[in-house]
């Protein structure tokens, strides 16, 4: 939150009236740190969801390779039983 001061001088001597108004504007820079945390919490979440992603792909990969191996090798074993027979 930004705190303002408000400084008013008047001076009264035989000339004219005059006020001087100074306005200083401070601010804290709390949003600046709050929106740098959640840019930091956003960007380790996306790392985290793109990381945990690719490692459900390589095992899906690992278990659609095992399931090729395995229909290779009853095909050989299909193969052989038929070889056997004749």
């Amino acid at each position: 939150m930004s705190d303002d001061r408000y400084t008013e001088t008047t001076t009264t001597n035989a000339q004219p009236t005059h006020t001087t108004t100074i306005v200083e504007r401070r601010g804290g820079g709390g949003g600046l740190l709050i929106g740098l945390a959640v840019l930091i919490v956003v960007a380790v979440g996306a790392f985290f969801l793109f990381t945990q992603n690719s490692s459900e792909t390589r095992k899906d990969n690992a278990i659609a390779g095992a399931a090729t191996s395995v229909g290779s090798a009853a095909k050989d074993v299909g193969d052989a039983a038929k070889k056997a027979v004749d």
